[in-house]
């Protein structure tokens, strides 16, 4: 006589153990104990960094007044108020008395008049050829061809010229001998 076996059924040689519940199943697998987990400690400066990122919108605004007036891009002078922001929050004493906004936008204030004049201009050039300066670098972004520019601007062609060599003189840094 043919015995048929199913598939469900499996001889007693083949029989599975019980199941055992997992942190039993794991405990068997690993005979030492582990220890348990260390905590991450927190990094010194956690606080004040969320403290700075709950005030990004100061840093944008901040930003944009100054790249409406300068020539400098938006994101790069974002990034310096974002600076700014960091350092008024490692400075911050709420005990003082004095709201957080004003106490970091004077910070982000500073640390982008301190960007721009250390890439600024390396001779004292006066305000308003700065400003006509600015001025004519938007426009030539903007695509208006550089013949049309002193009129457009209200100068003569040698003024603009004149302004233009003053205005592109760089500060280039040299590393210090050794």
């Amino acid at each position: 006589m043919v015995q048929q076996l199913s598939l469900f059924d499996a001889p007693a040689h083949l029989a599975v153990a019980p199941a055992l519940p997992v942190a039993a199943a794991v405990a068997a697998a690993d005979p030492a104990p582990r220890a348990p987990r260390r905590r991450r400690v927190p990094h010194p400066r956690a606080a004040a960094h969320a403290l700075a990122l709950q005030h990004l919108d100061l840093a944008d605004v901040i930003a944009g007044n100054f790249a409406r007036r300068t020539i400098h891009p938006f994101d790069d002078l974002r990034q310096v108020a974002i600076i700014g922001l960091l350092k008024a929050a490692e400075r911050y004493n709420p005990t003082g008395g004095r709201p957080f906004r004003p106490y970091a936008r004077t910070y982000a204030n500073g640390e982008i008049i301190h960007f721009l004049r250390d890439s600024g201009f390396a001779i004292k050039v006066p305000p308003t050829w700065r400003d006509l300066h600015a001025s004519g670098q938007k426009l030539l972004r903007q695509g208006l061809p550089p013949g049309q520019l002193p009129q457009r601007l209200g100068i003569t062609a040698a003024r603009w010229q004149e302004i233009q060599e003053a205005c592109s003189i760089t500060v280039v840094a040299l590393p210090p001998e050794t």
